[in-house]
């Protein structure tokens, strides 16, 4: 029996020699885990299986290139998830806010937010979203709906952590204003 690959060994023979059996060593190692993760974010299964598959895709033809900096799932979630919200973004506002819902929907016991925004009285609170920009709804969704912290909004959407706070501000004004 042979001994068990590094995550660095398996990447270094998919770039360097097109090892085929690194590469199923490493998609068998973390395709369960980064599916996992990014069904989280997206209730739509086969957006999930598609970015999952463009992610390991671009290990293999060399598009994504590890650097041995971090651990390689930080690495894989990072490609991942600027994948899934790349996907999100063309879907268009309509698509994410019923993957938002549907994920709201499917979960047994309702968190505080979700309490929060069962409890609006006053406003249209989907049409409100809707007419936010996708730059503000997308740091809405990732900071409220999914509970990140700003820090990892920001390495997820890639851009500065202080962008990500200052569209979170913006957008709770602008719904403020639209639900008032």
């Amino acid at each position: 029996m042979s001994e068990k690959r590094s995550d660095g060994e398996l990447l270094r023979a998919i770039a360097a020699d097109r090892d085929r059996r690194a590469f199923e060593e490493l998609y068998r190692r973390y395709a369960p885990w980064l599916t996992a993760r990014l069904r989280g974010r997206c209730a739509d299964a086969g957006a999930v299986d598609d970015v999952v598959q463009e992610t390991f895709l671009a290990i293999w033809r060399g598009g994504a290139r590890y650097r041995e900096e971090g651990d390689v799932a930080g690495w894989l979630w990072r490609i991942g998830s600027r994948r899934l919200v790349d996907a999100l973004r063309s879907d268009g506002a309509r698509g994410r806010l019923r993957q938002a819902l549907a994920r709201l929907r499917h979960r047994d016991e309702a968190s505080a937010e979700e309490r929060v925004l069962a409890g609006v009285e006053h406003g249209d609170l989907a049409g409100a979203l809707v007419r936010l920009s996708p730059e503000l709804r997308a740091v809405l969704q990732a900071t409220v709906v999914d509970g990140l912290s700003t820090r990892e909004a920001a390495v997820l959407l890639g851009i500065p952590p202080g962008t990500v706070k200052t569209r979170a501000m913006r957008a709770r004004k602008q719904l403020r204003e639209a639900l008032a």
